[in-house]
């Protein structure tokens, strides 16, 4: 089952029963592979590589040009084996996205040639190890060494399958009971003596299907270590070999693959030797795919495992006495192929799952909160992060067009794929049963790519107004506007901002909202109302003052409904922000409120209770703002640090000079500062309610959005000319963060707020000390 494409000594003199028309072959190559046909004047020299137990696989040398061959076997074949037209066809789609694999060069299907269909690929050189524990190399590089295959396969499993191309390559649903009813039916056509076990565990696997079929990666089907080329010095992945048994199916069969080495005999005791348990080999994996550790069927893939391996090794014997093998222990593998069921049927009774160390930091996420997590994670990896770019591009191109405020269609899709996976109100405890501990590292994700909250309808200004009419709107408000809401059906705005007054200070608004009869009248003007140019915006909820007999300047405002097609409702115009539109987030508009009438009933709450619902509203919305921030400044951290791993100045890399060394460290703190920050807020909110939580509120809305506009700042500088373009999200980033700083309220009112709230807590602290004095 391998291709080799790797040393030279592994290979020796060609079989004769794999012997072909060489001379036959160099016409070809002379006449379709330009590298080939360079060197006229060289020889033409064919060599076999000897470890294979699958396709005959050949070293081909012409001067200084080096190929991989790999054709089908000679004589007669098991069913739907050895499809190289497969292979040459899923290497072809992996090298155009960048996944190590040998790079393809020509595709034979004329058997006159050489006999059979044939493919050719570059030769890499490199390292394979064919003992697991790699006898050659110290515990520490062992270790490296599967960390790196297990971190690429996750890798290979986290690619988008529509981006590849890779048309009619998978069947479909149903994987698992695919892949047992296939193994039987080689098995069955390959045996040469009945062993009850394998009979046995095909009719459990069978039996025990998972539930949920459905899964469909891109999976390599014989993922193990020595089907993989690593770098000649370092423990890096350079090259996975042998795809004859890809298609699109569950990924777990291939990490249960993979793992199955812990369970063989022979290799009982690895981990002393610096091989990854089989716990930790799951633990990688889950962490690089953004999935939870807790893997449902974990012990059927790994029964499934064993009996598949059992299938294939059969396969080899058979081939060995049809004569059309080539490696020289084929005869030897037919000893394991009883052991291997056994084992399959002791793994298929097991009732416990792997113990994975899932011990909870500071802030402890709940078990629905770690779960919604890892799918978001994945989500976000494999369906919106591939769309970003597009949707810029989408955004430039529309800029002039009439419908430049209206969403790509392609977000619909993003939305309907999100809900249909639960991915959906994530912000709302009610409604996504998470807490706002659990919310907070869910909103620093999206925070990644500009278009993932609204994909999970998390966007604001929506999410604070759905909160906002779930805690307090009436019953005929929640039906009229919150459950369109809650569908994604609509859009909301929220009007607070005015340019005629300092808004800064809230009490200084100045729109008014007047009884009339049955009616409210509103009049006024706002800016800076996100979202306004949505064309599903059709509600807008407006804080303005009204006349009230209280002299407590926090109780002469109210809220209020407005939908935004009532008469004597302006859209003025848009705001730029640093120049930027904003035009996928619905823009930043002026709104003229000129003699405004609604019904009374679209008051909220009542009269005089604007602040009391505002406070509500934006505590929440702050924890969002900071933590999505915090996800910005991630990337912008990952992005300086592959630029100064890349780019040389002065004779050196960026990285080695002391500047940018000091940047991308002192981001590495800031982050986990403004973090544990920001999850104590929430946690507050959690434990304390929103008005307990005022001065950790308070202090990440003024630490978060400064600390990562700076380290955005800095990635800047270290891309040049390009952080500033559009080739990187660095300068959309910059805008949003330093508006960031005046949003919800500038940095001097936070700072104003903590200072009070201190000096309260320090006074109540000190009064605390001289009555414990007293006591003594």
């Amino acid at each position: 089952m391998e291709t080799r494409a790797s040393s030279e000594p592994e290979v020796a003199e060609v079989l004769p029963q794999h012997k072909f028309d060489y001379r036959s072959l160099e016409a070809y190559l002379n006449q379709h592979l330009p590298s080939f046909a360079a060197e006229p004047e060289a020889k033409l020299t064919v060599a076999q590589y000897r470890s294979g137990y699958s396709n005959p696989t050949f070293y081909l040398q012409k001067g200084f040009q080096k190929y991989v061959l790999r054709k089908k076997p000679s004589g007669p074949l098991l069913p739907k084996a050895h499809k190289i037209d497969r292979e040459f066809e899923v290497q072809k789609a992996l090298i155009s996205v960048g996944f190590p694999v040998p790079k393809p060069l020509l595709y034979c299907s004329n058997a006159s040639i050489i006999g059979t269909e044939f493919y050719v690929m570059e030769h890499v050189q490199g390292r394979i190890f064919r003992d697991v524990t790699i006898p050659e190399v110290s515990p520490a590089e062992r270790s490296a060494i599967y960390v790196a295959m297990v971190e690429t396969l996750a890798q290979l499993h986290s690619l988008n399958i529509h981006s590849l191309q890779l048309e009619r390559y998978g069947i479909g649903p149903g994987y698992c009971k695919r892949q047992v009813s296939t193994w039987t039916k080689q098995y069955e056509a390959a045996a040469h003596q009945d062993i009850p076990a394998m009979n046995q565990l095909s009719d459990w696997l069978m039996k025990n299907l998972p539930d949920n079929d459905n899964e469909e990666n891109l999976i390599h089907g014989d993922f193990r270590l020595d089907n993989i080329i690593f770098h000649p010095k370092e423990s890096r992945v350079i090259a996975v070999l042998d795809w004859e048994l890809s298609t699109f199916g569950h990924p777990l069969s291939d990490l249960a693959y993979l793992c199955l080495f812990h369970f063989q005999r022979r290799t009982v005791s690895l981990t002393n030797q610096g091989i990854p348990s089989m716990e930790e080999l799951i633990s990688i994996y889950c962490r690089c795919r953004g999935i939870n550790l807790s893997l449902p069927n974990w012990n059927f893939f790994l029964a499934l495992s064993c009996f598949k391996m059992a299938g294939i090794l059969q396969g080899v014997y058979n081939r060995h006495l049809l004569g059309n093998n080539a490696s020289e222990n084929s005869i030897l593998v037919a000893n394991d192929v009883q052991p291997l069921a056994e084992t399959g049927l002791q793994l298929s009774k097991r009732t416990t799952l792997p113990q994975i160390d899932t011990t909870p930091g500071l802030f402890v996420q709940t078990r629905r909160g770690q779960e919604v997590l890892t799918r978001v994670k994945y989500f976000m990896k494999q369906h919106i992060l591939p769309a970003e770019k597009e949707l810029i591009e989408f955004c430039v191109q529309n800029e002039n067009s009439v419908d430049k405020w209206k969403k790509p269609l392609v977000i619909d899709k993003l939305k309907e794929m999100a809900k249909a996976e639960g991915l959906w109100n994530l912000f709302l405890p009610a409604v996504s049963g998470i807490s706002q501990v659990d919310y907070a590292l869910i909103a620093e994700e999206t925070g990644k790519c500009f278009i993932a909250a609204s994909v999970f309808n998390c966007q604001a200004p929506d999410s604070g107004n759905m909160e906002l009419l779930h805690l307090y709107g009436s019953e005929k408000q929640k039906q009229q506007w919150l459950e369109p809401l809650l569908q994604g059906s609509i859009a909301s705005c929220f009007c607070m901002t005015e340019p005629d007054v300092a808004s800064s200070d809230p009490t200084n608004i100045e729109c008014s909202i007047q009884r009339d009869g049955d009616t409210y009248v509103i009049n006024g003007k706002k800016w800076w109302i996100s979202g306004a140019g949505n064309p599903e915006c059709k509600i807008a909820v407006v804080f303005g003052r009204t006349k009230t007999s209280s002299t407590d300047r926090h109780k002469q405002h109210s809220i209020i409904l407005v939908p935004i097609n009532t008469p004597g409702v302006e859209l003025i115009r848009p705001l730029s922000i640093f120049g930027y539109m904003d035009y996928f987030h619905g823009g930043h508009f002026e709104i003229h409120f000129n003699q405004v009438r609604v019904p009374a009933t679209n008051l909220i709450l009542g009269e005089g209770r604007g602040f009391e619902i505002a406070q509500h509203r934006l505590g929440p919305g702050r924890i969002h703002h900071c933590m999505r921030s915090i996800g910005m400044g991630e990337r912008a951290l990952q992005i300086m640090c592959e630029r100064a791993t890349q780019r040389v100045v002065f004779k050196k890399k960026l990285y080695s000079h002391e500047i940018v060394t000091r940047w991308i460290a002192e981001s590495r703190i800031a982050l986990d500062e403004i973090r544990l920050l920001t999850l104590k807020a929430a946690h507050s909110i959690d434990t304390l309610g929103t008005t307990a939580a005022r001065k950790e509120i308070a202090m990440i809305k003024v630490a978060a959005p400064q600390a990562v506009c700076r380290i955005i700042d800095w990635a800047i500088q270290v891309c040049g000319g390009a952080g500033v373009s559009q080739d990187y999200p660095l300068a959309t980033m910059y805008a949003f963060l330093r508006t960031l700083r005046i949003a919800d309220g500038p940095d001097e009112v936070h700072l104003s707020t903590i200072l009070k709230l201190e000096l309260a807590d320090q006074a109540r602290s000190l009064q605390a000390t001289r009555l414990t004095l007293s006591h003594l």
